[in-house]
């Protein structure tokens, strides 16, 4: 239960990202969340959206894992590992911020799951 609990914890908080940067990156709020200027926001508009969307993907196959029980092992485990690969990767190349909000709660639910 615990496990299930933080993987949906990690998919909520990628569909939160999915929409700052699909829907939200050229906005106030999106601006604000990345820190970023209106001229700079306008210029990697599609970059972000796309980005959101594979952020979106990452979401949809841990709902799917959970959504299919314990028979769901492999998908969660392999987008948690993909979450954390990607956590780890931008905390080194764009924001160390990325680290705490993206890899820490993937590894955290990684425990949980193993230990389970």
């Amino acid at each position: 239960m615990l496990s299930s609990v933080l993987i949906l914890l990690v998919a909520i908080i990628h569909v939160y990202i999915l929409i700052l940067e699909m829907f939200l990156w050229d906005t106030h709020v999106g601006r604000k969340a990345f820190k970023l200027s209106a001229d700079f926001s306008a210029v990697t508009k599609v970059l972000a959206g796309n980005q959101g969307l594979y952020n979106g993907f990452l979401a949809a196959g841990l709902f799917y894992g959970v959504w299919l029980g314990e028979s769901g092992f492999q998908f969660k485990i392999f987008f948690l590992i993909c979450v954390l690969i990607a956590g780890i990767f931008g905390a080194i190349t764009a924001n160390r911020k990325i680290l705490y909000i993206q890899a820490l709660p993937a590894l955290i639910a990684i425990a949980a799951l193993l230990l389970q």
